[in-house]
C-alpha cells in the first residue's frame, strides 16, 4: 500500500515540471531531443473561460471539503460512512473545477487510502496517474527532464505514479537539491545563523539533509531536533497529543537558540543585519505550519520560521520577490494549456 499522505501537506502540493528544451519539430517521442535550455511547464493548466473567478471559487469549494475532512476526524478516526461522504466531498470539487483542482481528486484517494479501502484508493491513483498523461500528451513539444517537489511527503507518493513512464526520463527531485545542483546558494556576504528543523518525511533524498542545507546556507546552521508536532494534522484533529509534543520542542528551541547566538556571535566578518537575522527554517510546508505557532512563545518572537528556498529568494532576489515574481507571470509569463 502507498505511503499515506497527510492532507495537510497535500494541499500545499507543489510541482514543477522542469523543461530542458523545446524538441526538434521533427520528433514525437516524449522523452527525445532537448538541449539544456531552461523554462518550466505545468502549473497553470487550466481551463475555462474566467480562470480568475472560477480559481476563487474552486478554492472557496475545497477548503469546505478541508472542514469536512476535518470534522469527520475529529474524534482521530474517519467510519466507514464518514469515509464515502468525505472522499465523495473531494470529489464533486474535482468534478465541478476540473483540472485546476486536480489536487482534490488526489486527496479523495488519500482519505480511501486512510479509511482501509485500498481498491478504491488504487481507482483514484489510477485516475490521476491518467491526468498526469494527459498533461504529458498536452506538452509533448516540451522535452520535460526534471519534476520539482517541495514537500516530502508529496515526493514519496509521486514515486509510486511511474514519472518516468509518464514523461520517459524524467526524475523527482526536491527543490532544494535541484538549487544545489545549478550552483544556487548563498554567498559570504548574505549567510546568517539558522536552526534547521529536518522534517519526518525528508525531501532530500540525493544525500544528508544538512550537507545540502549547509552548502545551500553555510556552515552557520545547527540541526534543531525534536518533532514540531504538526504531524501533517495532527495539530488539528489531536490538539491535546500536539500540544504535548509542542511542550517539548519548544525546549530543544530555547536550547538551540541560545547556541545559535553563541556561534554567530564568535562568527567574525558577520554584518550586524546578519547577526540579527536568526531564524529556523525547514524543508516541509506541514513542518513549517508547526514552527509557526512557536514564533509568539519565544522571547518577542525573534525566531522567526520559515521555507529555505523562501528565505534564499528573500536574500537572492530581495524582498519584493514574490510581488515581481507574480507580476512577470501575470504579464504572459506564464504558459496556458487545455487539457
Amino acid at each position: 500500500m502507498r505511503n499515506l499522505i497527510k492532507l495537510a501537506s497535500i494541499g500545499v502540493l507543489a510541482v514543477g515540471l522542469t523543461a530542458c528544451g523545446k524538441k526538434p519539430k521533427d520528433t514525437t517521442d516524449p522523452g527525445g531531443g532537448g538541449g539544456d535550455g531552461g523554462g518550466t511547464a505545468g502549473g497553470n493548466v487550466a481551463g475555462g473561460a474566467n480562470p480568475k473567478a472560477a480559481t476563487a471559487e474552486a478554492k472557496a469549494d475545497f477548503q469546505a471539503a478541508v472542514k469536512t475532512y476535518l470534522s469527520a476526524k475529529s474524534d482521530g478516526k474517519i467510519s466507514g460512512d464518514e469515509c464515502e461522504r468525505v472522499a465523495s466531498g473531494f470529489q464533486r470539487v474535482y468534478k465541478q473545477h476540473g483540472v485546476q483542482m486536480a489536487i482534490a481528486q488526489f486527496n479523495a484517494g488519500v482519505v480511501y487510502e486512510e479509511c482501509g479501502q485500498a481498491d478504491k484508493a488504487e481507482k483514484i491513483i489510477t485516475d490521476n496517474r491518467v491526468l498526469f498523461h494527459r498533461v504529458a500528451n498536452t506538452l509533448n513539444y516540451l522535452d520535460i527532464k526534471t519534476v520539482v517537489v517541495s514537500c516530502g511527503t508529496c515526493y514519496d507518493q509521486l514515486q509510486g505514479y511511474k514519472f518516468e513512464d509518464i514523461f520517459p526520463g524524467c526524475r523527482i527531485i526536491d527543490i532544494h537539491e535541484y538549487l544545489l545542483e545549478k550552483g544556487i546558494a548563498l554567498d559570504a556576504s548574505q549567510q546568517a545563523g539558522y536552526l534547521y528543523h529536518d522534517p519526518c518525511h525528508s525531501p532530500m533524498k540525493l544525500q544528508e539533509p544538512m550537507k545540502t542545507v549547509k552548502a545551500l546556507l553555510g556552515d552557520n546552521v545547527l540541526k534543531n531536533e525534536r518533532c514540531c508536532g504538526e504531524s501533517g494534522t495532527l495539530g488539528v484533529t489531536r490538539p491535546d497529543v500536539s500540544t504535548q509534543v509542542r511542550f517539548r520542542k519548544e525546549e530543544e528551541l530555547r536550547q538551540g537558540e541560545a547556541a545559535l547566538r553563541s556561534l554567530v556571535a564568535s562568527t567574525p566578518g558577520l554584518s550586524s543585519a546578519a547577526v540579527a537575522n536568526v531564524k529556523i527554517l525547514t524543508s516541509c510546508p506541514s513542518c513549517l505550519q508547526g514552527l509557526k505557532r512557536f514564533e509568539g512563545d519565544l522571547q518577542s518572537g525573534l525566531l522567526e520560521a520559515d521555507y529555505i528556498v523562501v528565505e534564499m529568494a528573500r536574500l537572492i532576489l530581495g524582498p519584493t520577490w514574490m510581488e515581481d515574481y507574480v507580476g512577470r507571470a501575470n504579464a504572459g509569463g506564464i504558459e496556458r494549456v487545455l487539457v
